[in-house]
């Protein structure tokens, strides 16, 4: 019970315990105060990016060992935290840009951008995963939104920022487009994925393009 709704209680008590007629406007009123707040959206989580650090193993094990994650990544789930830090030390790490998705500078999922070699500079690819407990909520969305903006800053010469989804992972081709990347098209038996090969979704999102 909140101090509005207490307050409306407490009211019609001592009316009638005092033999008195409640206002009714001023149950009107307070009636209405605890109805609007019964009714107001839940606010959205800051989100924030930052590097990873080997103290991050544990909230990364949070995403990285559950197979609702993972379903649509090449890896399978990690089962031991020992190789979790592995691949933070031999493949985070040293990546050119990879971030933590951070609730209180707590990482619930992360976001790379890994920039095409030599002549194809100009563009990278982006990827990203987010821990079960977190979906549905728009941090991924607002995460890509965050990257976006950082990696045409950061990264020289970049001008496109590519994204495929699975044909078959709806969540994240909406994830996208509510980035503010476009579909350009269906890439047949594009990627190999757990002993299948599988049809993939182009998003893009250009330097031109309005975040």
């Amino acid at each position: 019970m909140n101090d509005d709704l207490r307050t409306l209680v407490s009211y019609i008590i001592y009316c009638y315990s005092h033999n008195h007629r409640p206002n009714q406007f001023i149950i009107y009123q307070l009636s209405e105060m605890n109805h609007d707040e019964k009714h107001q959206k839940p606010k959205t989580p800051t989100i924030t990016l930052r590097k990873f650090t080997l103290s991050d193993v544990d909230a990364f094990m949070s995403w990285a060992a559950d197979p609702r994650v993972t379903r649509f990544q090449r890896r399978d789930p990690y089962s031991d935290p020992a190789d979790a830090l592995a691949y933070i030390t031999t493949h985070i790490l040293p990546h050119p840009w990879y971030r933590a998705i951070c609730i209180d500078n707590t990482p619930v999922g992360s976001i790379s951008v890994k920039p095409a070699p030599g002549e194809d500079r100009h563009r990278a690819s982006i990827g990203y995963r987010l821990a079960y407990d977190y979906w549905g909520k728009g941090i991924a969305t607002e995460a890509l939104k965050l990257t976006i903006k950082a990696a045409f800053e950061e990264l020289d010469h970049l001008e496109r920022l590519e994204a495929i989804a699975d044909v078959d992972n709806p969540a994240s081709q909406r994830v996208l487009e509510k980035a503010g990347f476009k579909e350009e098209g269906i890439l047949r038996k594009y990627v190999r994925l757990k002993g299948e090969t599988r049809d993939m979704v182009m998003f893009s999102f250009l330097l031109s393009d309005a975040v």
